[in-house]
């Protein structure tokens, strides 16, 4: 009795845990369709907390007319099934929900309902199936009950830490599913063996499971979405060809957005508009060959920092990217050289604070969380962090896509500025007078910038306008809020974004 006591715990610790597992790498299996969002994570956790109360709902109606260890058995089965359809399934299903044209909001929504909503119903049965039959061998109800809900408890615990530091970082999404399959299919085994001859058709369901997974491996792709799968993201190189068999440019995609591009055979240019419009602003405040201290807050393809080393200036470069995984790639695929460049693989935040004051001439903020930027990197407080680092007369740049004409994040992000800088500006590429995504550059400084255009000094020729007083206008209109430590709603400023049917 004792082993049968210790098989139901184990049975509810093990379920509950693959359930946390499938939880989280929902979150990165769909991130290069909808990104890594507020929005996404949203959707995986409202979708999975739906699943399992409803799983929790049939697994007590089952227990209500005496369904046994066959059952449990047979659920866990289907489960470890239809964890694998996950991987079957997403390509194609992945493909037509993107197809639609839907938003961010409702195309990670649907992603997640559609591949992840019967595992987590599935899985939800076992708990209160299980605690029906362990009552039958334990009359203590409290201590029981109590019992199975902690272990339950421990093993999500359990589930979202190693699915977190170890699973996805180790063996990756594909892989990861692939063992939730597996354990779920052996902790299946124990309970199907008294009814080995009601088992068959699950038997060849899971084995023709496992082949559809290795069939989609090798003819959809899906094994390898990413390049690399690092502790952040998805990476992606895409390349590009100007005549067949040559490349012409890479560009890297992280999660779902391309975060840069870069030239191969010229390091200088600068195909990017907002970057090369940064450059730009930065040639208008100074000299063109002047010798300047840099510092990025985020590396991305490293398509600036790369141009500014092959310029062969004096010019010093420090890179904070967070994801190491990140400059590997733009190393090995983008034609990266770091040896003129000092990289730092943490939080820009806190790198910044080891140095010292007036420490850089140009700083430059190009660190994006899915289409938006990381919120404690918008704050009054980092504001007044940059400004301290940067000399008398330093620029400080920032890359930011909202909409337009009515750009609430920009308005909150100007203003903010505004609270730690004397001169703060705001550049489009082009002017429009309809409801359109565009990036915008936004400047801070001690002194002004005297003109209300700017045009390219270097490669292709472009325009940058300064949009200042528009926004200002419309910032007082509508009191656009200051982003503080405490207070940064980026997601919600942004919201039209992840809501609207355009895509990115």
């Amino acid at each position: 009795m004792n082993m049968l006591k210790f098989a139901y715990g184990t049975t509810v610790f093990v379920s509950s845990a693959m359930l946390m597992v499938l939880e989280i790498t929902a979150g990165r299996i769909i991130a290069p369709y909808v990104g890594n969002s507020l929005y996404s994570w949203t959707s995986v956790i409202g979708v999975v907390l739906a699943g399992l109360s409803f799983g929790n709902w049939l697994g007590g109606w089952l227990a209500d007319r005496n369904h046994g260890h066959r059952t449990l058995g047979i659920t866990l089965g289907i489960g470890a099934l239809a964890s694998l359809l996950v991987l079957a399934l997403l390509p194609a299903y992945g493909a037509l929900i993107r197809g639609q044209l839907l938003s961010l909001a409702w195309t990670s929504l649907l992603l997640v309902f559609g591949l992840f909503l019967v595992p987590a119903i599935l899985l939800g049965i076992i708990s209160p199936l299980v605690t029906t039959l362990y009552l039958k061998i334990d009359e203590s109800i409290g201590r029981a009950v109590g019992l199975l809900h902690a272990l339950g408890a421990t093993g999500s615990i359990f589930g979202t830490f190693a699915a977190g530091f170890v699973f996805i970082q180790w063996i990756g999404t594909r892989w990861t599913i692939i063992m939730v399959a597996i354990v779920l299919m052996l902790l299946a085994l124990p309970w199907l063996i008294r009814g080995l001859h009601r088992t068959p058709l699950l038997m060849s369901l899971l084995a023709a499971g496992f082949g559809v997974g290795a069939i989609t491996d090798r003819v959809s792709g899906f094994a390898a979405p990413c390049d690399v799968e690092s502790q952040y993201y998805c990476l992606r190189v895409i390349d590009s060809h100007d005549q067949p068999g040559t490349v012409n440019t890479r560009s890297l995609a992280i999660d779902h957005l391309i975060h840069g591009t870069n030239d191969l055979a010229n390091p200088e240019s600068l195909l990017t508009p907002y970057i090369h419009g940064m450059d730009t602003l930065v040639e208008s405040r100074f000299s063109r060959n002047a010798s300047l201290r840099y510092f990025f807050a985020g590396g991305g393809a490293y398509t600036y920092p790369r141009a500014l080393a092959a310029r062969h200036g004096e010019n010093e470069i420090v890179v904070s990217e967070i994801d190491p995984a990140v400059t590997k790639i733009a190393q090995s695929e983008l034609d990266l050289d770091i040896s003129e460049m000092v990289v730092h693989h943490d939080d820009s935040r806190y790198v910044l604070e080891r140095y010292d004051a007036n420490r850089f001439d140009v700083l430059i903020l190009d660190a994006f969380h899915d289409i938006g930027s990381p919120p404690h990197l918008t704050t009054r407080e980092f504001n007044n962090l940059i400004r301290s680092r940067l000399s008398e007369n330093g620029l400080f740049l920032i890359n930011a896509v909202d909409q337009f004409p009515n750009s609430i994040f920009i308005r909150a992000l100007l203003k903010t500025l505004k609270e730690s800088f004397a001169h703060v500006e705001v550049w489009i590429e082009r002017p429009s007078s309809t409801q359109n995504r565009l990036t915008f550059i936004l400047s801070a400084s001690n002194q002004p910038f005297e003109f209300s255009e700017v045009e390219s000094q270097r490669g292709i020729f472009r325009v940058w306008y300064n949009i200042t007083d528009f926004i200002e206008e419309q910032a007082l209109k509508y009191d656009a809020i200051i982003l503080t430590d405490d207070y940064a709603p980026v997601e919600r400023l942004i919201s039209v974004l992840f809501t609207s049917a355009q895509q990115l």
